[in-house]
């Protein structure tokens, strides 16, 4: 097919949809040559994608994929060079690796755990696939405290850092030092004026997205505070990967005797955007406090973050057990009633450093392994076929299944995309609670029975299972679930739930979205 040029009469040629080559001033044979060398780019684009692809990727990302770059070859495999790559630069790989075999190294002595209750064997053997997957043994002796507020979580943790005496170790996603979060870096700036060593790791592109990220690097500059920014792209010193990878995890640690983990960020609950603020949009999270030898554990992962961005390799503080009543309590915290004492608990670290998907394997295990009831708290609920079939199959044999998420999102695609399950889940007899807006339930965290508890920054959607940096926590027994229960039980009541027959009446234009964002989610 061939268009007429008005300027000397050469033919225009349409070498693929959309694409026309000028001929306004070149020689006709010249026109034909760039016509044939981009035919031939195109099928050789599209030949190696059907090959290259799919390797290694789920069926559903490498079918993704390749719909983009057959429907746009030169657009598409632009996007894939950039996007298409869940690996990390080969030494922070390397890295990791180092670690990990030193982990296992340090805690070999450590026994597995053992579950003398017939119907409580998984846990044992969830807690044997933690071990084998992260490094990082199940231990006991611990204690948790839960804290939803988002104001109360933070003063929280100022007051442990205020009782700092050798070390704070402080990872967050997002940082940023604005008026709700003061006191929390102003603890932290007392700490090192009395000798404390402070150490800081946040997101460099997590973070530099906030309105106040200028402000708050010039006033960690005028501190004694040791701050690095994770996962920065640095092309000139070989650090180059997919820009969107993220260091997603949360962890703040005090003296390796008191640490907080949880979903919340280091910044205002409205992440100090004006837009937020006028339509009263703030995050509600779930933190929990941590005392006893999970504290090291958690130590542990930031110390391997911090050695991945500064070379530095600090003592590792791996976990051994306490006897128990050996954790210090603390009655003075706001929290959610009682601190649960003589508590397992296990740190699950996950990420593109590990070619497991740890937190994925360990969702779907204890999913599968559910007999009566599991409650599901996810922000961003865009699970791959894996999750979904295990969340709907739990479901279909009786177990009581429900799932919170915001009925407005602060994300456009991720939660159209989100949307496109509702249906799936619905049918399947999942019932599906709609926290109001304008909030956003920010919150990741769910339960298994009156057995498992597990909360972290992971996020139920493919993102966290490979492009982000997690850390999970699963914590067992029926008292600590009970703690959790109060929370869901709190969610339950301020949202409305959703039905079939009111979803099946949406209109077609918002089933369309829904549909296209759910493809755009598997390009991974």
């Amino acid at each position: 097919m061939a268009a007429r040029s008005r300027f000397g009469g050469a033919a225009i040629p349409v070498t693929a949809p959309g694409v026309v080559v000028a001929a306004l001033t070149m020689p006709s044979g010249l026109v034909s040559l760039l016509s044939a060398l981009l035919v031939v780019a195109h099928v050789t684009i599209c030949v190696l994608a059907l090959g290259v692809i799919p390797g290694g990727r789920r069926p559903s990302t490498g079918m993704a994929w390749l719909i983009l770059v057959l429907a746009a070859p030169f657009v598409g495999i632009l996007f894939f060079l950039l996007f298409g790559s869940t690996h990390v630069e080969r030494r922070r790989h390397e890295k990791q690796e180092r670690v990990n075999e030193r982990i296992q190294e340090q805690t070999a002595p450590i026994a597995e755990l053992r579950q003398q209750t017939p119907r409580l064997t998984y846990v044992a053997s969830v807690a044997r696939l933690n071990r084998r997957l992260g490094s990082l043994p199940a231990v006991g002796g611990n204690s948790a405290r839960f804290f939803p507020g988002y104001a109360d979580s933070i003063r929280a943790m100022a007051d442990a850092v205020d009782e700092a005496t050798e070390y704070v170790h402080a990872e967050f996603y997002i940082t940023a030092w604005d008026d709700t979060t003061a006191p929390y870096f102003e603890a932290l700036v007392r700490a090192t004026e009395r000798g404390v060593v402070v150490r800081l790791l946040y997101d460099h592109l997590g973070s530099r997205s906030i309105p106040t990220y200028k402000q708050t690097v010039e006033r960690l500059k005028a501190t004694r505070i040791d701050w690095r920014p994770m996962m920065p792209i640095a092309p000139l010193h070989g650090r180059m990967r997919r820009p969107d990878l993220r260091n997603h995890r949360k962890i703040l640690v005090i003296d390796g005797r008191t640490a907080f983990a949880g979903s919340q960020n280091m910044i205002e609950a409205t992440y100090d955007k004006p837009k937020n603020r006028s339509a009263g949009r703030a995050w509600v999270e779930l933190v929990v406090r941590l005392q006893g030898p999970i504290v090291q554990a958690l130590d542990t992962v930031f110390l391997t973050d911090w050695y991945s961005e500064t070379d530095e390799v600090l003592g590792l503080h791996t976990p051994t057990p306490l006897p128990s009543g050996a954790v210090d309590e603390n009655p003075g915290v706001p929290g959610l009633a009682e601190t649960v004492d003589d508590l397992v608990c296990q740190v699950v670290p996950s990420g593109p450093g590990f070619a497991t998907e740890n937190n994925l394997r360990m969702f779907n295990t204890l999913l599968y392994s559910a007999q009566e009831r599991i409650s599901l708290t996810s922000p961003y609920f865009v699970p791959d076929e894996s999750l979904l079939y295990a969340v709907t199959t739990a479901a279909q044999r009786g177990v009581e299944v429900e799932l919170f998420v915001s009925a407005e999102g602060d994300q456009f695609m991720v939660h159209h995309a989100q949307r496109s399950y509702y249906e799936a889940l619905l049918r399947a007899g999942v019932r599906i609670h709609l926290y109001p807006a304008p909030y956003v339930l920010h919150a990741k965290h769910f339960t298994i029975d009156d057995d498992v508890a597990v909360i972290g920054s992971s996020n139920m959607d493919m993102r966290s299972f490979a492009l982000n940096y997690e850390v999970s926590l699963m914590l067992l027994g029926p008292e600590v679930v009970a703690r959790m229960r109060k929370v869901e039980d709190a969610y339950r009541d301020l949202s409305r739930e959703l039905t079939l027959d009111e979803w099946k009446d949406r209109s077609r234009g918002s089933r369309y979205v829904d549909n296209v964002m759910r493809l755009t989610a598997a390009l991974q």
